[in-house]
């Protein structure tokens, strides 16, 4: 059985779309739905029992965030594969079984993740490559990436550099669909999800941590939903979003190359790049 677990703050329309999308195109998998509403305060996190009298609703006293709440979910999970599923998604096929074949078809397995979409069809960046001092480099003069072949460019760079149009292992996924075995919680800090960031980077960090221990994260083009993924139309609130995601890379650099000069390098890169990108955003918005 595969234990699917949204986390809902405030998004009461599409985590009720979220579910009901699950439910009308899966086929063919035994699952079961835990919500975890993380103290919303828009509406009561009782209705979502109201429409929905299968799943299993968890109510958090306070908001744990978006790792927390995710533990929280699989604390009470049947399930021996867990799903962690963003509230804005929705499925329009029968994505978990197809997803479910495709990981049981893999071995050494950390997490699978999914083709993502926007509304309009536009792919997303959901396979991810760790960032190093050549990454930033090529990223920085995107023109070399560019004489290379398709494929090369892809595999060598992945995410903005990749259409999502073959399967491929990869550092990490984007958080919103991350399929896993739970019994490799087990070999984790804890027993659990790293906890360490609020919001924005864990799926980062979790990536780099199991890679760690041998598994591979593997992306599966064979099946698609819809991440509506809608950023914040407040200039303030993008730009402190951009921030937080900035100073959570340099974190997780510091975890995976320590605090020595490579770290100082990438560090200067980097710093350089994201500042220009968060002063020019903050210029045009």
């Amino acid at each position: 059985m595969i234990s699917i677990i949204i986390i809902n703050y405030n998004t009461f329309n599409i985590t009720k779309q979220c579910i009901q999308s699950i439910i009308d195109n899966t086929r063919d998998v035994a699952y079961e739905i835990i919500l975890v509403d993380n103290a919303s305060t828009e509406r009561n996190a009782d209705v979502f029992k109201d429409i929905f009298p299968q799943i299993k609703l968890i109510k958090s006293p306070e908001n744990t965030g978006f790792a927390k709440g995710n533990n929280l979910g699989i604390e009470q999970a049947l399930g021996e594969i867990i799903l962690l599923l963003n509230s804005d998604t929705y499925f329009n096929e029968n994505v978990l079984s197809k997803a479910l074949t495709k990981f049981n078809m893999l071995s050494n397995i950390g997490f699978l993740g999914v083709k993502m979409k926007y509304p309009n069809g536009r792919v997303q960046f959901t396979a991810r490559k760790f960032r190093s001092i050549g990454w930033e480099i090529l990223d920085l003069f995107r023109f070399i990436p560019f004489l290379m072949p398709y494929t090369v460019r892809a595999r060598l760079m992945q995410g903005k550099y990749f259409k999502g149009d073959f399967d491929m292992e990869c550092d990490w996924l984007n958080g919103a669909f991350l399929m896993f075995n739970k019994s490799i919680l087990e070999r984790l800090p804890g027993q659990k999800l790293d906890e360490r960031f609020f919001m924005y980077g864990e799926d980062h960090l979790w990536g780099f941590q199991l890679k760690q221990l041998g598994l591979i994260n593997y992306f599966f083009q064979g099946t698609s939903l819809i991440h509506i993924n809608n950023a914040s139309t407040e200039t303030s609130k993008r730009i402190r979003l951009l921030q937080t995601i900035y100073m959570h890379e340099l974190d997780i650099m510091r975890i995976r190359k320590g605090s020595g000069l490579y770290y100082v390098i990438f560090s200067l890169i980097y710093r350089v790049k994201e500042q220009c990108r968060i002063f020019i955003k903050s210029l045009f918005s």
